[in-house]
């Protein structure tokens, strides 16, 4: 298929109580790709819609909360099974939160409680051995201990109204298995008066201490180490119990997110789109193919209560006048489609113009094969290719854009290499096929049927000097087609969006090619034993007076006035730089292909170090070992780093050799709306 998709362009009025089911269908479908403009016939969409986006972005705040406690790790976009929330999932949203929340809360006054006890047991134990009455211990500056009688009834209300001011820890138990009456009160210096006062409040009795009694007694500090080891029983509880919330919960969770996604991904639209308090206005572009799809499943969604409208694009008055670009969806086979990225990365051919991916995919597969021809290390490029697949590894799922390039040059990579007579950089063991498969072809095409060991015998040294020059001459055949299918494409794309001037009379149009191609005839001619004739100096300056005088006779033509626009200097200036520039650009489009054989070259001259390392090692006694690991190492290098450069090399063949002839101006990629990014 050499052309884009059709497309229309289509609008979608739907009452408001559907819009959300209608925008979820198209998330999925991923079949629209939404206008930037938007009509003036209806207001906007009321801000009542702003209720539903706070709640929704409430929730999700409050997932990702949940989330981090019990350390879950959340979506960052809808899962191809996610559905837009409803009251089931507000309630358990509000369930699984409450619980977290409840938990976390637990943990935090547990750890609160812990740090308190922590801290005073150290600084009680700091002062068991001081040789001074208990009773004067109140006065030191770090620390400040009560020891006497509270209500049970009344410790927990103490506890909440001195809150992190104070530790209050009950020194044994009651006769029912509770808190005793007897309590340890504790606070730092700068809070002695509010416990003071608390305590006094609380009607609390101190006890009375021997008089005399050197030190902190010793059953307060087992009453504060009792206390602490609860606290650090009481928080190991606390991590089972999240280990558990974690596995009950961390599904519901990236379920309920990625729901709340979707939801926030609807009502971001929604607030672009045109709208009444009862309907919504969606328009945008869809591929014709898939229109009356839409229409019937909409309809059935919608109950029929949907009003559909399509447009050609050369309907749309802001299309004609070139307001907006129409957007460009391609459609191919798998191999095809694997090579659309280098293409888009490049720039989206225009609306209706020739699509160039078809090339792109063939030349950049025969290019890459050519620089890189090895049948082994092809096959690594072939198993990363197939690793890389729908089929392949889940983990390397990520690089699934690059499985079908990869199988694509490992393929050709592995043809090539049978054709060099080398495999994982030995240049012996496919020695006699390559005889034979050389030779085949060097018969069927008229040579001496000889064939080529491998790919350095056709260095000057080895003799083969014409087998050389052929190898180059046949890179630069190449490039000759690929230039010339980048010229045809330039002037059939002229023509559909009509500029003839440019199709006809440029450098890159009818005139250029004209020239191009005749030039080619005679240097064939000469090198075939011909010679320049008088016929040929016609055949070249004809194109060129077309290109000097294109803009000329396109006026004259058109009836456009005055004929010279910019003046006569201006023109003449403009005809010979456009004169040296076109000759300049063949040539060097041209000669830029030898690049080609030197890489295919380098890259018989690096896997031919790598084995002769390999065989002067053998000799030693771990040699094989050490072969091996050359072997191995030198593999790799060639793999990763040259096939590197050899696919820059290609990619940069494409971008300047054959897209510079017709990309001169770019499209828009057609870009579906969807709920998620990674397709």
């Amino acid at each position: 298929m050499l052309r884009p998709r059709r497309m229309k362009h289509i609008e979608l009025t739907v009452l408001s109580r559907d819009a959300d089911a209608v925008i979820e269908y198209l998330g999925r479908k991923a079949v629209m790709h939404f206008s930037d403009e938007k009509e003036n016939e209806l207001p906007q969409a009321p801000a009542a819609e702003d209720k539903a986006v706070f709640f929704i972005g409430e929730n999700i705040q409050k997932l990702q909360e949940s989330a981090a406690y019990l350390s879950v790790e959340l979506p960052t976009e809808p899962e191809e099974s996610s559905n837009l929330p409803g009251e089931t999932e507000k309630k358990l949203t509000e369930k699984i939160c409450s619980a977290v929340s409840l938990l976390g809360t637990r943990e935090s006054e547990a750890i609160q409680e812990r740090r308190k006890i922590d801290e005073t047991l150290t600084e009680a134990k700091a002062f068991a051995n001081l040789n001074a009455p208990f009773t004067d211990l109140d006065q030191l500056s770090y620390l400040t201990l009560r020891v006497g009688r509270l209500d049970p009834k009344m410790q927990a209300e103490m506890r909440e109204n001195l809150a992190d001011r104070a530790v209050i820890i009950s020194l044994g138990e009651g006769k029912d298995g509770g808190p005793g009456d007897r309590i340890l009160a504790a606070a730092s210096r700068k809070g002695r008066f509010a416990l003071d006062s608390e305590l006094k409040k609380m009607s609390f009795v101190p006890i009375a201490i021997p008089e005399g009694y050197q030190g902190i007694p010793a059953e307060l500090l087992a009453s504060l180490e009792a206390r602490l080891k609860n606290m650090e029983d009481e928080l190991t509880a606390v991590r089972q119990d999240k280990e558990k919330l974690r596995d009950q919960c961390g599904k519901d969770l990236r379920e309920l997110t990625a729901s709340y996604l979707m939801a926030a991904i609807v009502e971001q639209l929604k607030e672009k789109l045109v709208a009444t308090k009862s309907i919504y206005l969606l328009s945008g572009w869809v591929p014709q193919d898939a229109v009356s799809g839409i229409a019937g499943d909409l309809g059935r969604l919608t109950g029929g209560r949907v009003a559909i409208r399509t447009y050609n694009p050369e309907e749309l008055p802001e299309v004609r006048e070139g307001r907006e670009k129409v957007p460009v969806s391609l459609k191919h086979g798998a191999f095809v489609q694997g090579f659309e990225g280098v293409v888009f990365s490049y720039g989206a051919p225009l609306y209706g113009t020739i699509d160039p991916t078809p090339f792109v995919a063939i030349f950049f597969t025969i290019l890459f094969g050519i620089m890189f021809g090895d049948v082994g290390q092809g096959f690594v490029l072939l198993l990363a290719g197939l690793l890389t697949g729908k089929r392949g590894i889940k983990a390397l799922a990520k690089f699934r854009g690059y499985s079908t390039p990869l199988i694509a040059v490992g393929i050709s990579s592995m043809v090539m290499g049978l054709l060099n007579g080398e495999i994982f950089a030995n240049e012996e063991i496919l020695a006699a096929p390559t005889l034979a498969v050389t030779g085949f072809f060097s018969a069927l095409f008229g040579g001496d049927g000889i064939g080529v060991e491998r790919i350095l015998h056709l260095m000057p040294e080895k003799g083969n000097v014409m087998k050389l020059f052929y190898f180059f001459g046949f890179t630069i055949a190449v490039g000759i087609l690929l230039n010339s299918i980048g010229l045809i494409v330039n002037i059939v794309n002229k023509c559909i969006t009509k500029k003839y001037e440019g199709a006809f009379f440029s450098k890159t149009g009818l005139a250029g090619l004209l020239f191009f191609w005749y030039a080619l005839f005679i240097a064939v001619r000469i090198i075939l034993g011909g010679h320049f004739a008088w016929f040929d100096l016609a055949g070249l300056i004809v194109p060129v007076l077309c290109i000097f005088f294109g803009p000329v006779i396109w006026r004259i033509i058109s009836g456009e006035r005055p004929i010279l626009a910019e003046g006569l200097m201006p023109f003449i200036m403009e005809g010979f730089v456009e004169i040296l520039e076109t000759l300049s650009t063949y040539i060097s489009n041209t000669v830029s292909f030898l690049r080609v054989g030197a890489f295919a070259l380098s890259h018989a001259v690096l896997s031919f170090i790598v084995f002769t390392l390999s065989e002067m090692v053998s000799n030693n006694p771990v040699g094989p070992v050490f072969s091996l690991f050359i072997m191995i190492l030198g593999n790799a290098v060639i793999i990763i780093l040259e096939g590197m450069i050899v696919a820059i090399q290609v990619v940069r063949l494409q971008y300047y050799e054959f897209f510079s002839k017709f990309f001169v101006e770019t499209g828009v990629e057609f870009s579906p709306f969807r709920f998620r990014r990674s397709k």
